[in-house]
């Protein structure tokens, strides 16, 4: 009998080339018991990859095996079914939050430092800010007219030249 696809399908396992149904063929191949002389050094490997596939799943008689093994006696009672958490949005987001809060709390710190405060805690402009605006000089003529208003409508009324 001719294997020449076979024989094709090796050289492109080898190479890497195959797709799985073509990796597929091949184990199904070598898994017969009839397999040609030639080819029967490469069962081995194909039908290692089906054995590992059944072992991999434990039986159901697992837990009792590995207890008996270690020295103990199997409990009658079932273990309690483990439940997933449903985890909300917010608890997901809280640690989001707070880092989002602590930025917060240090731009609005380092912001009221920078602003220099007097003995009493408020806010005084220096000399120069004021005499810089020109409102500071306006306040300061306005004032003055207000004193000379004042004191003209007092020397009025008391009668003082």
């Amino acid at each position: 009998m001719d294997y020449k696809y076979i024989d094709q399908l090796l050289e492109r396992y080898w190479q890497g080339q195959t797709t799985l149904e073509e990796e597929s063929i091949l184990r199904t191949f070598f898994s017969q018991t009839d397999v040609p002389a030639e080819l029967l050094r490469y069962k081995e490997l194909f039908a290692y990859q089906q054995y590992q596939r059944q072992a991999a799943v434990p039986g159901a008689d697992f837990d009792e095996r590995i207890l008996a093994a270690i020295g103990q006696e199997p409990s009658a009672k079932a273990a309690p079914a483990v439940k997933a958490r449903t985890i909300s949005l917010s608890s997901r987001l809280a640690p989001l939050f707070r880092a989002a809060a602590v930025v917060a709390i240090i731009l609005t710190l380092g912001n009221a430092l920078q602003m220099p405060f007097s003995d009493n805690g408020y806010y005084q402009p220096s000399a120069y800010e004021e005499t810089q605006s020109g409102e500071a000089v306006a306040m300061a003529g306005d004032s003055a007219r207000m004193g000379v208003d004042r004191i003209d409508t007092l020397s009025q009324t008391l009668n003082v030249p």
